[in-house]
């Protein structure tokens, strides 16, 4: 069950008993997660995973939800072979661990992704979601990355480009109400900034009474209060990807 009495970053929430739909691929140096809409298409989506790696099983259950909607998903492994972050780590190291890990340098991988997708699945539109670290990653993607439509961040750590806000790209910022990461006060600057830097278009969202890592880290049984919002999140974020795409 979800652990609420120690919050950390990412650990709020259930590791899902799913197996996923998709398959796992070589592209350049990077293993990655793909899957693909039995009806051809030419949009793309990659989901960049938070700090338990791409292997998670509640990232692929979101990969596979883009697919159901259309879209060719691919979550490809951001850690390039490093080890992803385990519950049972000592969050006294954690600090060391994500400076190791840095979401501001996923550019390289990115890169080669595109490649595949236009290469070799015939994509021609591809946006970009995250979830914590790699909510971050989407924010930095969205401030220099031409080639991405558009981005939603989910719970990204704002801190780590807290003074950066002339995206690119339309991008959509999800946050729960009582996230112990990301205080409401950070979400607010954010919006000031967005509001006086961003020519694109853009929006900031906050879901009540939710914790970090709702849409993704949270089962819909868990609280039936949980279960409206967490539903809301997925679809606002496909609605997004939608409508620029």
């Amino acid at each position: 069950m979800a652990n609420e009495s120690r919050p950390c970053p990412c650990d709020i929430g259930d590791r899902f008993d799913y197996g996923g739909r998709g398959q796992e691929v070589q592209v350049g140096h990077i293993k990655a997660y793909v899957c693909k809409p039995s009806a051809s298409t030419d949009k793309a989506v990659i989901v960049i995973h938070d700090i338990f790696g791409w292997q998670l099983p509640n990232t692929r259950y979101i990969a596979d939800m883009l697919t159901t909607n259309g879209y060719i998903a691919i979550c490809p492994d951001f850690f390039v072979g490093q080890e992803a972050w385990k519950p049972s780590n000592d969050w006294a190291s954690f600090n060391d661990w994500v400076k190791t890990r840095d979401a501001g340098k996923t550019d390289k991988e990115v890169d080669v992704v595109l490649k595949y997708l236009k290469d070799q699945c015939g994509v021609k539109k591809i946006g970009v979601i995250g979830f914590c670290w790699g909510g971050a990653a989407v924010q930095h993607l969205m401030l220099k990355n031409p080639h991405l439509k558009t981005g939603v961040s989910l719970y990204g750590v704002i801190s780590r480009f807290e003074d950066k806000h002339s995206l690119l790209h339309p991008t959509f910022f999800i946050f729960g109400e009582k996230d112990d990461i990301i205080p409401l006060e950070q979400v607010t600057l954010l919006e000031q900034k967005l509001k006086q830097n961003c020519k694109v278009d853009y929006e900031v969202k906050i879901y009540p009474g939710q914790t970090h890592g709702f849409v993704h880290r949270k089962r819909e049984d868990i609280n039936p209060q949980d279960k409206p919002y967490i539903e809301e999140g997925r679809k606002d974020m496909i609605n997004w990807l939608n409508k620029y795409l």
